[in-house]
């Protein structure tokens, strides 16, 4: 029993009321209660109010009349503002939220009834170190999949390697036929050495010269056609930028199942097929007049032009299909090395093994610039597999720099900074991490002098981890961020730090208690209002994966989190544990938020430290 109890027991008495007082249905909602002294409320008796034609203080009294205490409420009021009120018999409730964090599992429940759910992240060109805009991308996908998992979902998470555009044709220029050498120098990767040097110098040299332009879409000719010297090139190329890639991804606490190359699906036969069935299910036609005479269309967007080739749109479809189990896999499968804790494959034309991985949904997670892109291929796949929400586009806005944390990362602007990989505006996500360790190091060591390095670097990487990934979600999906340093890293405020330093100050209480919580014992002690707001929230975990899960939002999880770090520091400065005359009920309080904070902040991708 955790919270939600209480929520549908209220439910459940309004309705009853309802009928006894003779008053209409309405759809009302129940929730939680931020007023003091007050646990639940619900807005009912707005919703009746014109229907019956009384105040609703008049009618939220009528309905408290009719409810009666029982083991978990103890008392069901009208407040003047309308509200219905609800305050807990927290001697019963309180046990039973604690014993219920305990549980494996507690939060998750089989929401998901094993369904099938591929998550698409990631999908960086194999041209460049990531910056720390694509680490917005990787960070909300793998939350996504971290929610869906803890659900009861089967979910695949995909990286699709986009190993054939104009980006790699660059590269290609300047490494085959522009003189730059393939040997990366001292102290750089592979992937910032590709793009901070010969991405960005070839881009400039092609911009005034005909002569390369026409040399760089030659190549990407060949590497569209593939089975040459080019493409063979093109490949050891992107190979070894997406090997760099993978290790900031895995840095970060980033996981995947299949890698799927760009060039094996254009290759592969899979748009004939597909663009075949859309022509008998008549999802496409061919323009007779107009701009576009001669090109096949979908609504005003054109898929193959008139001269026969495909736009990227038609990159998208096939892949979208091949996703849902549209249509026949034609790839095999084979290992790719080097992934800790699962095990990762990668899409081969040639042999390899036949795995399924056709889903029930697909999400994708897309940056909002491709909204409209996104939405034509979404109401595409849904006319193909004649289900509404079987492919979902998850977008979200850009990240920028402060211009002091700009400036602190080599960048000189007194403006806040948007990531450019083609104009050379770019911190990778490495150099973020390095700076954002190198402080939490620093920090750690001035608070801890005692400490050995080993542990110092242990929880340096916890650290600038957390900070990064907690900054990427913290917001709404559709708010731009500022990435901040010095905020970020702050030990006070919605930061990651702050999180953590609350959980590491309840794993203290518990070291100093000569006893460990006994949850079995009578815990139906009196509460303070301290005590009891944070009592609420462990019981409301629940509740928010719920939420989490319904709107695709690793924000909920994210404030939720936030709020129960306050709401445990609050009692924390303001109750003593050990020694306490209600110790032990407060010793299960402390461990149960250790449990679920704990429990959270894994979905957030964040571990937690021993010390700090």
């Amino acid at each position: 029993m955790t919270f939600e109890s209480l929520l549908e027991r209220t439910d459940a008495m309004i309705q009853e009321a309802q009928r006894r007082q003779g008053l209409p249905e309405v759809s009302y909602s129940v929730e939680p209660s931020r007023q003091a002294r007050v646990d639940a409320s619900s807005n009912v008796a707005f919703l009746m109010a014109r229907k019956v034609r009384r105040s609703p203080y008049a009618i939220a009294g009528m309905l408290a009349s009719e409810c009666k205490s029982d083991e978990l409420i103890q008392d069901v009021s009208a407040h003047k503002s309308g509200y219905l009120n609800v305050v807990a018999r927290w001697e019963a409730l309180a046990g039973d939220i604690l014993r219920a964090c305990k549980r494996p599992g507690y939060g998750g429940d089989d929401l998901g009834n094993n369904a099938t759910v591929t998550v698409e992240h990631t999908s960086v060109n194999p041209n460049k170190a990531l910056h720390i805009g694509h680490v917005r991308n990787i960070v909300i996908g793998d939350v996504i999949y971290r929610i869906l998992k803890k659900t009861g979902h089967k979910v695949r998470v995909l990286n699709y390697v986009d190993d054939s555009g104009l980006q790699v044709a660059d590269v290609v220029l300047g490494f085959g036929q522009l003189g730059f050498d393939m040997a990366t120098p001292t102290g750089k990767k592979f992937d910032e050495y590709c793009g901070d040097v010969v991405y960005v110098k070839v881009s400039q040299m092609c911009e005034d010269d005909k002569t390369l332009q026409e040399a760089r879409n030659e190549i990407l000719r060949h590497i569209e056609n593939g089975e040459n010297e080019t493409a063979k090139l093109a490949e050891k190329i992107t190979r070894q930028v997406l090997a760099a890639q993978l290790e900031t991804c895995w840095r970060l606490g980033v996981r995947y199942d299949l890698l799927n190359y760009e060039s094996h699906i254009m290759r592969s036969g899979l748009w004939g097929k597909v663009f075949d069935k859309m022509k008998k299910m008549h999802l496409t036609h061919l323009e007779t007049d107009g701009d576009n005479a001669g090109c096949w269309v979908i609504g005003d967007k054109v898929i193959v032009r008139s001269n026969g080739t495909a736009t990227y749109m038609a990159k998208d479809i096939p892949y979208a299909a091949w996703k849902l189990g549209l249509i026949k896999d034609p790839f095999g499968y084979m290992p790719y090395p080097g992934q800790a804790e699962r095990d990762l494959y990668q899409s081969v034309l040639k042999d390899g093994q036949k795995l399924d991985y056709a889903s029930d949904k697909v999400i994708t997670v897309i940056d909002s610039r491709q909204a409209s892109l996104q939405k034509a291929i979404t109401e595409l796949m849904a006319r193909f597999k004649s289900t509404k929400d079987a492919y979902v586009h998850l977008g979200y806005e850009a990240v920028t720099l402060s211009p002091e944390t700009a400036k602190g990362l080599g960048l000189d602007t007194s403006k806040k900074t948007q990531m450019s990989g083609r104009a050379g505006l770019y911190v990778s996500a490495d150099v973020v991490y390095e700076k954002v360790y190198d402080r939490a190091v620093s920090e750690t060591a001035s608070r801890n002098p005692d400490m050995d390095n080993k542990t110092l670097c242990e929880i340096g990487d916890i650290l600038a981890v957390g900070t990064i990934r907690y900054e990427m979600i913290r917001q709404d999906l559709s708010r731009p961020i500022v990435f901040d340093m010095v905020r970020s890293t702050s030990m006070e405020g919605d930061t990651a730090p702050y999180l953590l330093y609350s959980y590491v100050r309840a794993r203290r209480i518990l070291e100093k208690a000569q006893t460990a919580p006994d949850y079995d014992s009578d815990l139906g002690v009196a509460y303070s209002q301290r005590e009891k707001s944070l009592l609420r929230l462990l019981g409301l975990y629940q509740t928010t994966i719920g939420d989490a899960l319904k709107n695709l939002a690793p924000k909920v999880v994210a404030r939720y989190s936030h709020e129960l770090a306050v709401a445990f520091n609050g009692f924390y400065e303001s109750h003593k544990v050990v020694g306490s005359q209600t110790e032990n009920a407060r010793l299960c309080m402390v461990d149960a938020f250790c449990i679920v904070i704990q429990d959270a902040l894994d979905l957030l991708g964040m571990k937690v430290p021993a010390r700090m």
